[in-house]
């Protein structure tokens, strides 16, 4: 899969505009693929604020967004399941949990959503070229 970096980034924060990031992450990756966007927002839906709102609980929406796009994209299920491992400790790495309370101050603050939509878009990207 030969997407775009710079595509997917300008994606995700279009969408990222109107939608969650667990949509706006799926959405930005697919649309930046060629793949239709409106059916996949629907997949994408209940993953928003740590899934159905568990916020302190809940896997933040960018890495279930990203991961969900992984599935779609990928062509090795062994190879999908390395890079949503991958994904995951990347992630949490760098921004200190996947929980999205804890990212978001339990969705108190969503300053940083739009950042990590893009850190896992970028990481996807990264992952299918590998």
């Amino acid at each position: 899969m030969d997407l775009d970096s710079n595509e997917v980034v300008k994606k995700i924060e279009e969408y990222r505009e109107t939608k969650s990031c667990s949509q706006a992450t799926l959405m930005g990756i697919c649309d930046a693929a060629g793949l239709p966007t409106e059916e996949l927002s629907l997949l994408a839906k209940g993953f928003s604020g740590g899934i159905g709102g568990t916020f302190s609980e809940g896997t933040c929406g960018a890495v279930t967004g990203a991961v969900i796009a992984l599935g779609l994209l990928g062509e090795d299920e062994s190879q999908i399941i390395k890079a949503s491992k991958k994904l995951f400790n990347e992630f949490k790495e760098e921004y200190g949990s996947v929980t999205c309370g804890y990212i978001s101050k339990d969705g108190d603050d969503k300053s940083p959503c739009v950042e990590v939509c893009l850190f896992a878009g970028e990481k996807v990207v990264e992952y299918l070229k590998e």
